[in-house]
């Protein structure tokens, strides 16, 4: 499992780098700058394919701006680099007469226009994907949930009567047999218990940040989890489940593969538009378990990839780290 963190932690790299809004309001500011320094120094700009590659290069980051960032930046970073659109043959006309200084702008301003429209054209498909592949895991965790509570629910209550009949029916039995009745009768409490909780965590409402203390309590008496959350975080009930999530996922590897953890510190705030969930042990980073690998961070990754967001996992200096960013 822990392997996948080298993969996993080099798309991470990926989510840090430059967004492309930056890039298309830095380029449309410095288009601005050149467009309305020519009648300062009363230069007349005549170099029509470099303007025409200038315009091509704003009006791609225009749209690519507004179909993948979020809507404030979209929109501060969009309407830099339309406007550059708009403006450049001011260049060329701004010492003839205002109509046409005016007419130019307008038809150039039209292919801003038309920018803006396929990003937005884009990222509607783009939602309405999401939302599409939202249903489906949705379906599909319902369908997981009634089998849970029909068939596995249904034979672990059938081994709790049996052991709870046997000690009744079968009269005095001996110590180490009354002995194992008890711990297979309790171990099937706590079964049920477990079942419980995940067929409630499938289902519509399952938990989410603000049942991180009683996961972190309940974890283990042997390890001290210190939970740290920013102070009066709110995010979507979806954002927050992913969030339950990716801590239950990361605590769960501590438990296969860092036996000798002693604390756990997860952290859950938020950035900007991104909610960054981190949980980091100090075990070790590598055991034996570790080679035996499994499918719950590499299933996770995916999960948080088809909803925009990244999972990074790898060791760090005293053991292992799984951060998570998540659309907030």
């Amino acid at each position: 499992m822990r392997a996948y963190g080298e993969a996993a932690g080099r798309r991470g790299d990926a989510a840090r780098r430059l967004p492309v809004a930056w890039g298309a309001g830095a380029a449309g500011a410095l288009s601005l700058a050149v467009t309305l320094a020519h009648p300062l120094t009363g230069t007349v700009s005549g170099s029509a394919p470099l303007q025409v590659g200038e315009v091509s290069v704003l009006l791609v980051l225009t749209a690519v701006t507004v179909r993948r960032s979020p809507g404030g930046r979209a929109a501060v970073s969009a309407g830099l680099s339309g406007l550059a659109v708009a403006l450049i043959l001011l260049r060329a006309v701004w010492q003839g007469p205002p109509q046409l200084a005016f007419g130019a702008c307008a038809g150039w301003a039209l292919g801003a226009v038309a920018a803006v429209g396929a990003g937005l054209y884009l990222r509607g498909l783009d939602d309405k994907r999401r939302r599409a592949v939202e249903e489906a895991e949705r379906a599909q965790r319902l369908g997981l949930a009634r089998d849970l509570h029909d068939f596995v629910a249904h034979d672990l209550n059938g081994m709790l009567v049996q052991a709870q009949a046997a000690q009744v029916v079968a009269g005095t039995l001996p110590e180490p047999v009354a002995e194992a009745l008890r711990r297979i009768e309790d171990a099937g409490q706590r079964a049920l218990a477990s079942l419980d909780r995940a067929v409630h965590a499938l289902g519509e409402r399952g938990p989410g940040i603000e049942e991180l203390e009683r996961l972190a309590d309940a974890f283990s008496p042997a390890v001290r989890v210190e939970l740290a959350v920013e102070p009066g975080l709110a995010v979507r009930h979806e954002v927050s489940s992913l969030a339950y999530r990716v801590v239950t996922e990361a605590l769960t590897n501590v438990r296969r593969h860092a036996p000798r953890t002693t604390t756990v510190r997860v952290e859950v705030r938020k950035e900007g538009e991104t909610l960054r969930v981190r949980v980091e042990d100090d075990g070790g980073g590598r055991s034996q378990s570790t080679r035996a690998g499994g499918f719950g961070l590499a299933s996770l990754a995916h999960l948080l990839e088809a909803r925009g967001g990244k999972l990074a996992a790898g060791p760090d200096r005293r053991g292992w780290q799984v951060t998570a960013r998540i659309p907030a």
